[in-house]
């Protein structure tokens, strides 16, 4: 009787079995990923041998998750016609829970979670995200972002944990632990990204210059990719920066030599938007990307000039099988042959009380206290409230981007709750509501004052040169807010909603109570409920302070790795109610 093979020599012969039989024109498809709704004809999945789709900005798969599920069916089954029969990979940028679907459970931001520190609820919110983006039809996420930001000037700050590489690189290996589930069996595919560099660009620019020395960036940047491999995570994406003066699409030396061959990455390395359109798509090729995003509206341009390349040699057939090898290995690791289509069992598990609960638990232990004079926190539930801001009553301004649409939404969306609502539920008095600060209610206790960023996505949170410096600070509309309340001495606790740390230091002298909430999700009631001391305050700093917005001058903000400015409160910084000033 012969050796018994392995679960992975399994695949790897079932792998090597599949590519002896492929055609060049099937391989190239295997590695082109489109959008659902771009392409015309849904045939084309058929014709062109696609391997994955991407859900993103635009028209949605249905009104409803049995209606997604429906669409992804069909769009499965034209795959499943091919000769070869080999499924599909949908994706989907859900970042903070499955964030495309209105109803599902939203999460804080990356950011949040790093201020709670807590492995274990990272992964439990992690495998939520799992399940409900499976109910939607997905099998695979843009998720976790590891980046170390080290500029708040960068508009993506929220979606990565922390400036710390020791704490970004713990809460990883829980993210992809909690996405992909068992041996990625439970799971879904999840992606570190974006490799590398992205968040410490110079002066925060999106897809700008990083120039970190090579050894800088192996110390701070690349353990959290290491941890993210040894945890068997099935995807990377590859990073709009610079590196080496050399675009980190086309920089064979990090994504072949350092990723797939000393670190021993096995999966995919997928591009990051139509990367190919930028960068030239034989350069990201043979530097090492093996699947690429977004390849519409030129998908036969494409697919035609990469065929050209691999028949006049500039591109290698061995390249060509070594990413179709690498997609079709995760498409039967994650068993997407065997159970191809989504799984109607998962629709009630949308947006499910047991979902939201893990939700509000992240939202309350991601809050910072960073003042609380004469224990102003925690509130009486026999006060009387006046709650100021458009941000205490919106669950879209309070989730920020990439919520229900790429770059959020200034609406109330569909099962959320917010800040206010928590307010009334935990308050036995009747709560004040004044929206736009103007009524300056007196004859009350306290007030609470939301104030915040409104959302943002990607480039469009980037600060943009000194004169845009403003932006990391509070408008001069929310600072009135809290200047009209204490000025008529009224105990003031602020609540500030942000993707970053911003320059409040003139609000925190005002007020008598502050409290960065960063960017909570669905579950704004979480807020209240440690307001009024049914939970203690358990978050720390993700990321140092600022005092001012001259701590922006130079390529990074005031973060613990640059010790020559000092910031208003260190990394770590955290009160609670237990060890308040």
């Amino acid at each position: 009787m012969g050796k018994r093979l392995t679960y992975d020599q399994e695949i790897a012969q079932k792998v090597d079995a599949l590519i002896a039989q492929m055609t060049l024109s099937e391989k190239i498809g295997q590695m082109s990923q489109i959008r659902h709704f771009d392409e015309g004809s849904p045939d084309i999945i058929k014709t062109k041998f696609i391997g994955s789709v991407i859900h993103t900005e635009g028209p949605l798969p249905g009104k409803d998750a049995a209606e997604w599920q429906a669409k992804f069916t069909e769009l499965q089954k034209l795959a499943l016609s091919t000769r070869l029969k080999i499924p599909l990979l949908f994706g989907v940028d859900a970042v903070h829970g499955q964030n495309t679907y209105e109803g599902a459970t939203i999460f804080p931001h990356n950011i949040g979670l790093g201020a709670a520190a807590n492995p274990d609820l990272v992964e439990k919110a992690a495998a939520i995200t799992a399940i409900e983006s499976k109910a939607t039809g997905f099998n695979w996420v843009f998720s976790p972002c590891v980046a170390i930001p080290m500029n708040e000037k960068w508009g993506r700050v929220y979606e990565a944990f922390s400036e710390s590489t020791v704490l970004t690189t713990q809460l990883t290996r829980a993210s992809v632990k909690g996405h992909q589930g068992k041996n990625g069996n439970s799971g879904l595919m999840a992606t570190a990204k974006h490799f590398i560099g992205d968040g410490s660009t110079d002066f925060g620019m999106e897809g700008g210059s990083t120039s970190l020395s090579r050894a800088e960036v192996i110390e701070r940047l690349l353990p959290p990719y290491q941890a993210a491999i040894e945890s068997g995570v099935g995807s990377v994406m590859a990073s709009f920066n610079t590196l080496d003066g050399i675009s980190m699409h086309a920089h064979k030396a990090m994504i072949t030599d350092l990723l797939k061959g000393k670190l021993n990455f096995q999966g995919i390395v997928v591009s990051d938007w139509k990367a190919y359109s930028r960068f030239g798509q034989i350069e990201i090729i043979n530097a090492g990307i093996d699947m690429v995003m977004a390849v519409d509206g030129d998908l036969d341009e494409f697919q035609e000039g990469v065929r050209m390349a691999v028949l006049d040699g500039t591109v290698s057939e061995e390249r060509i099988n070594d990413a179709v090898r690498r997609i079709l290995r995760q498409k039967l690791g994650f068993g997407l042959f065997e159970n191809p289509l989504p799984d109607k069992r998962l629709l009630s598990k949308i947006g499910i009380p047991k979902h939201r609960d893990i939700a509000r638990q992240a939202v309350r232990e991601s809050l910072v206290l960073l003042k609380n004079e004469n224990q102003t926190l925690p509130l009486s539930q026999t006060s009387k409230i006046v709650v100021v801001g458009p941000f205490a009553d919106n669950s879209g301004l309070q989730s920020g981007g990439w919520t229900i649409a790429w770059q959020g939404t200034s609406e109330n969306y569909k099962g959320a709750t917010t800040i206010l609502d928590g307010i009334k539920k935990h308050a036995h008095q009747e709560v004040i509501y004044d929206p736009e600060g103007k009524a300056v209610i007196e004859n009350v206790d306290v007030a609470i004052i939301v104030v915040g960023e409104n959302p943002y996505a990607e480039f469009f949170g980037d600060v943009d040169g000194e004169m845009d410096l403003f932006q990391l600070t509070l408008t001069e509309e929310h600072q009135n807010y809290i200047k009209v309340y204490t000025e008529k001495g009224i105990k003031t606790v602020v609540v500030l909603i942000s993707g970053r740390p911003l320059v409040t230091t003139q609000q925190i002298e005002q007020s008598d109570a502050f409290v960065a909430a960063w960017l909570p999700g669905s579950e704004g009631d979480g807020i209240a409920e440690v307001l009024f001391g049914l939970a203690d305050f358990k978050g720390r700093l993700p990321h140092s302070w600022p005092k001012s917005v001259e701590d922006y001058q130079g390529k990074y903000g005031p973060n613990f790795w640059d010790e020559s400015i000092k910031p208003l409160f260190p990394i770590g910084f955290g009160l609670s109610y237990q060890k308040s000033t």
